[in-house]
């Protein structure tokens, strides 16, 4: 007897799962789902009987953590949070202790330690569990040891690190470091967002596709592009599609012209970096560009193998049909549907994805709400919604968790949302939590604050 295997279902036995009790990455995989697979230790009847840590960081890290389970770490076991604070130190944290194993400062801290300059970008492990993978403020990748933290490679992907950030979270898949570039505050030129895909065992920089002046292939120096902009900034970065491992990104605000500049555009681009193989813009483009309305607040979403759903700064979520992006002649509108973002505001945040069943969530959080989305039949309905602002969601353990920015993570029942309880901690900017086995890890503080102080939150 045959079996059908509907669209979703294939996404989602397609998308690899991380290393039991791992949290290696932004967004818990490639694919960013944000949402984990196995149990957590942690359940709505105790969640609110969490005790609260705080670990003093030596900087802000304003994204999320990663996790380890029983990583080898000078010479000993021990559970490992990770993260990256915004002038580019990474610091390994034992889980249940608290206490800081090593610090990495790059070199060049110095120059940009309490500056404009700095990264929001969140570190990703090797799946070896060997090595991990951090950005700094001078526009390099380092890969650092698990074990001691020393950088065997740095890698640059920006020629003038000055105007281009590293902000979204980094990704790995197949061996590849992929990474994404975007710009500051204020937009100040000459900047381009492109995708630069990495050697992950020798740091060589292997492709990188231009977002503008895209038929140049290779880091150019930004003022030698007659365009500017075009940030690839969303929270999850390069999102990977696990069924031919290509990589799906958004842009900001720049031009569009739909053949060399591809500014407030979603992009499929090969999964070696080399070439644009689909893309899509709705048809006010100039209008959002002028408006400042970037359509790549927010990375790709992929609700099933053939849809996608982009939100943006004007309060929209469009779904997008995968096969009408397809090829390299410009896509202007066909957008399946259109819905609200929580609250009709700005989505800066990235939405987490949950298959539960023949059942497909979305949940999104923009700064006025929180809102569960069903999936079904290629549409998207609102299952609930509430008036609590957060950053991006994450599922773990049947629960889900939204940090909400003036303080506070709020824990839901998902399909109800039923708020559970609220852990108490202070106020932050586009930080997330992780979950795994039986702690909660939250970064407080606001990059744009210039801090070099800040704190990790570990509820255990």
């Amino acid at each position: 007897m045959l079996r059908l295997v509907t669209a979703s279902a294939l996404l989602l036995v397609l998308v690899p799962a991380a290393r039991a009790g791992d949290w290696p990455m932004f967004g818990f995989n490639a694919a960013r789902t944000s949402a984990s697979t196995g149990s957590t230790g942690i359940s709505a009847a105790n969640v609110g009987s969490l005790h609260r840590k705080q670990v003093q960081l030596g900087g802000t890290a304003d994204s999320s953590p990663i996790y380890l389970r029983g990583a080898q770490v000078r010479g000993a076991t021990h559970d490992v949070f990770f993260v990256t604070t915004t002038y580019g130190r990474t610091v390994a944290v034992d889980a249940s202790s608290g206490a800081v194993l090593w610090r990495f400062t790059p070199s060049g801290y110095s120059s940009w330690a309490g500056s404009a300059q700095i990264t929001n970008a969140t570190p990703v492990a090797d799946p070896g569990r060997h090595w991990l993978y951090a950005a700094s403020p001078g526009g390099r990748i380092y890969k650092l040891s698990v074990a001691d933290g020393h950088a065997a490679w740095s890698t640059s992907i920006t020629l003038l690190a000055s105007r281009e950030k590293i902000a979204a979270a980094l990704n790995f898949d197949r061996g590849h470091v992929i990474a994404t570039t975007g710009g500051y505050i204020g937009d100040a030129p000459p900047y381009q967002g492109h995708v630069a895909v990495i050697d992950a065992s020798s740091g060589k920089l292997l492709r990188v596709w231009n977002s503008l002046c895209s038929d140049r292939a290779g880091l150019i120096a930004p003022s030698s592009c007659g365009a500017s902009d075009s940030a690839i900034w969303g929270r999850a970065g390069a999102v990977v599609d696990p069924a031919n491992g290509q990589l799906l990104v958004a842009t900001g605000n720049g031009p569009w012209d739909g053949h060399a500049n591809w500014g407030d555009a979603v992009l499929r681009v090969s999964a070696d970096g080399s070439q644009l193989l689909g893309n899509y813009t709705p048809t006010n483009t100039a209008e959002l560009n002028a408006s400042d309305t970037d359509l790549g607040s927010t990375s790709p979403v992929l609700l099933s193998a053939g849809i996608l759903a982009q939100g943006g700064k004007d309060g929209k979520i469009r779904l997008i049909s995968v096969p009408r992006m397809r090829g390299t002649a410009p896509h202007q509108g066909g957008e399946l549907q259109e819905v609200s973002t929580p609250s009709g505001t700005d989505l800066f945040t990235a939405p987490a994805v949950w298959r539960q069943g023949s059942t497909t969530w979305m949940f999104a959080a923009d700064n006025g709400g929180t809102a569960a989305y069903r999936f079904r039949g290629g549409r998207l309905s609102t299952a609930w919604s509430n008036r609590t602002g957060g950053t991006s969601p994450v599922i773990a353990g049947g629960l889900l968790y939204v940090y909400g920015p003036q303080g506070g993570l709020a824990v839901y029942v998902p399909a109800s949302g039923r708020l559970v309880t609220t852990l108490a901690c202070g106020g932050g900017h586009w930080n997330s939590p992780i979950v795994a086995d039986g702690r909660i890890a939250l970064p407080e503080g606001n990059a744009n604050d210039h801090q070099t102080s800040g704190v990790l939150d570990i509820w255990r």
